[in-house]
């Protein structure tokens, strides 16, 4: 049995009745039932996932950086060297994950998985590059099926780090330029939708360039034609290595039953591959927010989840997923900290 295999059998689902008493704990507490909305929900399926009382206080970040070959294609609005020079930004403490990771008490950690630009050694890097970006998929596949399950097994090799330093809640970023066409190329194959539908402005296109990076991702699935039951021949032929990486960052999480947070398109298409490798994966599987880019829908959808917020982001970076940390911290304080009527001698409902 092959890593990946081995990886993609750990994923099962949470066991069975765990829903029920973690409802009968949420509707003792000191509220009418269902009065907290959609915060109980996020309780009841963090407790039901973690088999108890939920925590998130040591919550991490990932956020995976690689370049795309498809960029020579004229899909992006911004230059190749953007996704070094924002890396560097990342390690400076002053973009805005960086900001928010801060402000959500959250560990950010930055792994370069292929970033075609040349990066100094520099602390708080994670270097795991498996080539200098991606093939041009507009001609051929982005990579091979090996450096697809290499990037997988380093993605989920992080998230066990983290894991195993603590962490509570996973939560997916990435960066990379040209990522939007593979997440709306690889949201097309694994969903069935045409590429007008899920292929958005990206990073700032205007009209004309949007119209070509459509065109862009038909072609890229005319000439690989991936295979919708085979996630890896997908995300091998139209993904990204820092897409891969997420996918294993998603595997390992819902292997070890740790929330992860997807952030916004790119995250979702990458959740798209790994539910297709291992169904069960959904189970730890929370949408953080609802991007503007209007793949994110279609993957949504595909996946069944309703998103925490609506804001209007479409940054990346893990700046979503940094936000929806709040939230969850609520949820679970809520499960495990609010007295229950019988301990505070509040009457109940007559």
């Amino acid at each position: 049995m092959t890593a990946l295999s081995r990886l993609r059998s750990a994923v099962a689902p949470p066991p069975t009745g765990g829903a029920e008493a973690a409802q009968r704990h949420l509707d003792g507490l000191t509220k009418p039932p269902g009065s907290l909305g959609r915060l109980e929900e996020l309780a009841l399926r963090l407790a039901v996932l973690r088999g108890g009382a939920p925590s998130v206080e040591q919550p991490v970040i990932l956020t995976l950086a690689a370049d795309h070959g498809v960029v020579a294609e004229g899909v992006s609005a911004y230059p190749q060297v953007v996704t070094a020079q924002m890396v560097e930004n990342f390690l400076r403490g002053g973009a805005a994950v960086s900001v928010l990771a801060r402000q959500a008490g959250a560990r950010l950690v930055v792994a370069d998985f292929g970033v075609a630009s040349p990066l100094a050694p520099a602390p708080g890097l994670v270097a795991c590059p498996i080539g200098p970006g991606t093939r041009n998929m507009a001609r051929g596949p982005a990579m091979t099926r090996a450096e697809a399950e290499r990037a997988i097994l380093a993605g989920a090799r992080l998230a066990d780090l983290a894991l195993d330093g603590g962490a509570d809640l996973l939560a997916t970023g990435e960066m990379g330029i040209g990522n939007t066409t593979a997440a709306s190329a690889i949201t097309a194959a694994l969903t069935g939708a045409p590429a007008e539908r899920v292929t958005g402005r990206g990073a700032g296109a205007d009209d004309a360039a949007l119209a070509r990076k459509a065109a862009v991702v038909r072609r890229a699935l005319e000439v690989n034609a991936p295979d919708p039951r085979d996630g890896l021949d997908v995300l091998a032929k139209v993904g990204g290595f820092e897409i891969a990486g997420l996918v294993g960052v998603i595997l390992a999480g819902a292997a070890r039953r740790a929330p992860v947070a997807l952030d916004g398109f790119i995250a979702g298409a990458a959740a798209l591959v790994a539910v297709a490798l291992a169904p069960d994966a959904r189970h730890a599987l929370f949408a953080a927010h609802r991007s503007a880019e209007p793949g994110h829908a279609a993957a949504l959808e595909r996946l069944g989840l309703a998103p925490y917020l609506d804001l209007g982001l479409r940054l990346g970076e893990g700046t979503g997923a940094a936000l929806f940390v709040h939230l969850a911290r609520a949820a679970a304080r809520i499960f495990r900290e609010m007295a229950t009527f019988a301990s505070a001698g509040v009457s109940g409902r007559a």
